[in-house]
């Protein structure tokens, strides 16, 4: 049994990576079907076969989301791993997102060739229980490419909830409940100066680790 037990109406920092510690998104391509994964399956009506799904041609903006599963907060996906803050709808409802998000795998093994598991066992859950670490945690997962500060080709492969949060795009292609962060802060500006001086606690935290690991080795 999962440690953590999902309710509905609660939030949830869901998350996982590549086994051995590998890529997921070795270009593009993967990581727009991922995205394009995160809207279709995120629904409690038949979705179809993988096999159709893999050479489906759907922008983003065309797909409508009819009874979700879960509600989005934000998201990262990175070269070899992700992270989620979610919202359960239904009843076992990330549970079953999360087991057809799986099906990710057949579409990346058939098209690079290969076989075997591509995630690290089963993801990862925390409970968020707070207001506050619901809003620390929105600007550490729409930001986490900064917080591992990411750079180059490597970079380019990103995708984030923060677009939508900074209204970089038209619509809210994923985050359906961005709102409930935004809400507390009043205006995007305000919101943008938080997670800002979120990110650099982050990274002046990380950079102590290391130094202060670097001197216990010393």
């Amino acid at each position: 049994m999962r440690k953590t037990q999902f309710a509905n109406g609660e939030f949830y920092h869901i998350f996982n990576r590549g086994s051995d510690k590998r890529r997921i998104f070795d270009d593009h391509t993967d990581v727009e079907r991922f995205l394009q994964c995160m809207v279709e399956f995120n629904t409690a009506e038949p979705i179809g076969s993988l096999y159709e799904l893999s050479y489906k041609k759907t922008g983003l903006e065309n797909i409508i989301l009819k009874y979700p599963l879960v509600n989005f907060v934000a998201y990262c996906l990175n070269p070899n791993h992700f992270h989620f803050i979610l919202e359960q709808v239904v009843d076992n409802g990330i549970s079953n997102f999360m087991k057809r998000l799986g099906g990710y795998s057949w579409f990346y093994n058939n098209k690079h060739k290969r076989t075997g598991t591509l995630f690290e066992g089963r993801f990862k859950a925390v409970h968020i229980d707070s207001d506050r670490y619901l809003s620390h945690l929105s600007a550490y997962v729409s930001l986490n490419d900064k917080c591992h500060q990411l750079g180059g080709p490597t970079a380019k492969l990103v995708r984030s909830s923060w677009a939508e949060y900074m209204n970089e795009i038209h619509t809210d292609h994923i985050c359906t409940r961005k709102d409930i962060i935004l809400e507390q802060f009043g205006t995007i500006s305000a919101y943008r100066k938080f997670a800002m001086g979120t990110l650099e606690d982050i990274i002046q935290r990380k950079r102590l680790q290391k130094e202060m690991g670097s001197f216990f080795l010393d």
